[in-house]
């Protein structure tokens, strides 16, 4: 199943090129009271959900998906966790470019661990990236991005994928620079996630997917995550070592090779197995 927020804050099921809204389904939630409980409360009931959404499917208005408006699929994660450099080939072009690098001394991603960037920097695709920083290079990485569905901490990687809601892709915006990698990928809109969620039945392997990003129609990644280092089930159960994982958390498992500048008025376009396409616009902030 693939589930949208779109226009003003609308829940929509995918349906080929229509969006059926079952928006009335919102209010099944749990009403909540301060102190809001940490996660997205749509993920932490979808299961619950899902098999009403289904039912409602032709009874619910459709629109065409090229004339709504589409947002983050997860309205509200406690965290957006990072994985930097998590592909080999990655690793070995931020040792030659210095533009990547700044410096630091290259690792792996086991020496580094983990970063987390700030939920205001979160977006979807028709909200775009704005560029803060023209002046500096401001770089595109294309990754899968896991939506966690319920709560856990020290998750064995045998059991990772039983906390796994869904999937969606993500584009992980990073102006380049000497800061440490939160502060400077923590930028409004430098958080980039859709075009829906694909629940985790419609993957079969998730550490399998080919993807590719353009821009302005020119390939500059082109990857699959089984070339990942830490896949997908190792970096669950290396966040929640550290973090507890609440429903909604989304992890950005980490960019290849082909890392570049954008600019405004350039157009991203990321396709992934399994999920779709994502296209973003690049504009001035």
């Amino acid at each position: 199943m693939r589930l949208c927020r779109f226009d003003d804050n609308r829940l929509g099921l995918i349906d080929g090129v229509s969006v059926h809204d079952v928006s009335p389904l919102l209010s099944t939630l749990p009403a909540m009271r301060w102190p809001v409980p940490p996660g997205d409360q749509l993920i932490a009931n979808l299961r619950r959900l899902l098999p009403d959404i289904a039912r409602h499917k032709n009874s619910a208005p459709a629109k065409p998906l090229a004339a709504v408006r589409l947002l983050s699929p997860v309205a509200n994660p406690s965290k957006i966790i990072g994985a930097p450099i998590n592909y080999k080939d990655h690793i070995e072009e931020a040792k030659k470019d210095q533009g990547i690098a700044h410096g630091r001394e290259i690792k792996t991603i086991g020496d580094w661990g983990l970063f987390l960037k700030a939920n205001s920097a979160l977006v979807g695709p028709a909200e775009g990236v704005a560029l803060r920083f023209p002046d500096r290079r401001n770089d595109h990485e294309a990754e899968l991005a896991v939506i966690i569905g319920k709560t856990g901490s020290q998750i064995p990687r045998a059991q990772a994928r039983d906390y796994i809601a869904g999937y969606a892709i993500g584009l992980d915006m990073t102006v380049r620079g000497p800061e440490l990698p939160s502060f400077r990928k923590s930028i409004d809109s430098y958080a980039v996630v859709g075009p829906w969620l694909v629940t985790k039945d419609e993957i079969a392997d998730p550490n399998a997917l080919d993807f590719e990003l353009k821009v302005n129609g020119e390939t500059r990644q082109k990857s699959n995550t089984r070339y990942l280092d830490f896949n997908v089930d190792r970096l669950i159960e290396y966040a929640s070592s550290f973090y507890t994982l609440y429903p909604g958390d989304i992890i950005m498992t980490g960019t290849p090779a082909g890392v570049a500048p954008v600019k405004p008025g350039d157009v991203m376009t990321v396709d992934m197995q399994g999920i779709g396409r994502m296209e973003v616009k690049v504009r001035a902030a």
